[in-house]
């Protein structure tokens, strides 16, 4: 593919993407215009075609469900999120701390993840975490921020600000599926550790957020595999 040609087709394939969805992170398409002069990602554009990643709202719910897809499927967290949703009417830091033990191991809930849950419930209560502040914080801050609650790691924090916040320049080096992506599209004897990965991820500032994206979008499309659709009151 010519290089200009790799940088168009990508703006042409988004605007065929669902109408009224937005996508993450922000400035997709200058992203991918910016990355598809390197062959590795001209290469995924044209054989996987450009990322539709849902953009997911800033708020407590988004921050929940990402606690609940801690060590578990996508499909699991949404099952668990669906009875809470059912359960928590409305789903917002006061009404989630009226629910009792039970009521969260029935909708799915470990232990430890209902301590996590409810740190974060207490914390959004008490003001002492703010979504309106995080959005306006820049990348470092927010990200210490988002660790500062108990329960949200690296990992976490990092999914929240590239899908919650759009942020363009986030690597999430410590996802598995990211990971394996990147050992295929690199031909790697084995996926690369978080630490190599992470200095890996340099060469691409800065629009990390959307490499990550296109390595993602080349490893569901291997599989045969779009990207998995949230519960809608998730997205913004």
């Amino acid at each position: 593919m010519e290089q200009r040609s790799a940088r168009h087709a990508p703006e042409a394939a988004l605007r065929e993407c669902e109408p009224n969805a937005i996508y993450a992170p922000r400035d997709l398409a200058e992203g991918i215009s910016a990355l598809a002069a390197e062959p590795i990602f001209a290469a995924i554009l044209e054989t996987a075609g450009p990322p539709r990643f849902r953009r997911r709202r800033n708020g407590f719910g988004t921050l929940l469900h990402i606690i609940l897809e801690q060590q578990v499927s996508i499909d699991a967290a949404a099952k668990m999120y669906h009875r809470l949703v059912g359960l928590c009417r409305p789903l917002a830091p006061a009404t989630f701390l009226a629910l009792d033990d039970v009521t969260l191991r029935s909708c799915g809930f470990s232990r430890q993840k209902m301590g996590y849950a409810r740190d974060l419930a207490t914390a959004v209560e008490r003001d002492s975490f703010d979504f309106t502040r995080l959005a306006a914080a820049q990348d470092e801050t927010a990200l210490a921020d988002l660790l500062a609650i108990r329960g949200i790691g690296r990992w976490s924090a990092e999914i929240y600000l590239l899908f919650a916040l759009g942020r363009p320049d986030i690597w999430p080096a410590a996802d598995l599926g990211l990971q394996l992506a990147i050992a295929e599209q690199l031909g790697l004897g084995s996926r690369p550790a978080e630490a190599e990965l992470r200095l890996r991820g340099e060469a691409w500032r800065p629009w990390r957020s959307v490499a990550a994206c296109l390595f993602w979008q080349s490893y569901l499309h291997a599989r045969g595999r779009v990207a998995p659709r949230l519960p809608p009151e998730l997205y913004a």
